[in-house]
């Protein structure tokens, strides 16, 4: 088996050399044999355990499970128990999917309200500690959407206190489910105004497109595509395991 350099990995999977060494200090590779004269001696495993890690530990990172499934898994791949890393793999690939269907199921929420769908039945108007019992927010919370601009809350004409009716808490049902399923609210705000301006059609487009002056953006900003990005990783991860398990097995998966 040839013996490749640092340099070798680091070119092989498009990092600098010194990432190579942080994975090894972070058991996100195999042990690593040394020469005489000190120098590292890479095999062709560890180039396919850092592809592997590569695949895995890039971001972004949508969630602390997500995130913490992945780094497991290398670190099993890595101590060499390729097969219950690819438990893992597998075990990531649900955690990505619940996401999936939460963030899916809170956008046909929003499409089915903005189209006319009531979410919302309430006969009287409330006040903001009332509202926030109701959805099991904090009144900070209700407050803080509406000070970023996700909803516009009456005044009663005479106490001057924030008046909830049906239309403004089913809009906060709308925006609270989307915040439960991470989306982010920048996105919010960003679907709301395009709804608020009379356009019924694209608000999930809107929900994962930022704007242009949208300078710095995370995952939650465009929540959708990040899920499916990872949806796609967690199939490569899984695909790359069992390569590296057949290979070791002496068998061939092509």
């Amino acid at each position: 088996m040839p013996v490749l350099r640092t340099s070798d990995i680091a070119e092989a999977v498009g990092v600098h050399s010194n990432t190579v060494r942080l994975y090894e200090e972070w058991g996100f590779l195999p042990p690593i044999p040394r020469s005489r004269s000190g120098y590292r001696l890479f095999t062709q495993d560890h180039l396919d355990q850092m592809r592997l890690a590569r695949t895995a530990l890039r971001g972004p990172w949508p969630g602390k499970k997500i995130k913490e499934a992945a780094v497991s898994m290398v670190r099993q791949a890595a101590g060499g128990d390729l097969g219950g890393a690819l438990e893992k793999a597998y075990r990531y690939q649900t955690l990505v999917g619940a996401e999936r269907v939460q963030a899916e199921s809170a956008a046909a929420m929003l499409e089915r309200w903005a189209r006319g769908a009531p979410a919302d039945a309430t006969d009287q108007r409330l006040r903001i500690g009332q509202v926030a019992r109701l959805l099991g927010v904090s009144a900070d919370m209700l407050r803080n959407w509406e000070r970023n601009g996700l909803i516009d809350v009456p005044r009663d004409p005479h106490s001057g206190y924030r008046a909830y009716g049906a239309e403004e808490i089913g809009r906060l049902r709308v925006i609270r489910t989307l915040a439960r399923a991470k989306y982010s609210q920048m996105a919010i705000l960003r679907m709301l105004l395009r709804l608020d301006s009379g356009e019924r059609d694209g608000l999930r487009q809107a929900l994962d497109t930022p704007r242009p002056d949208e300078d710095v953006y995370v995952a939650t900003d465009r929540w959708l595509s990040t899920l499916s990005e990872l949806e796609e990783r967690a199939q490569s991860l899984i695909a790359q395991l069992e390569r590296m398990i057949a290979k070791q097995s002496g068998e061939d998966l092509d």
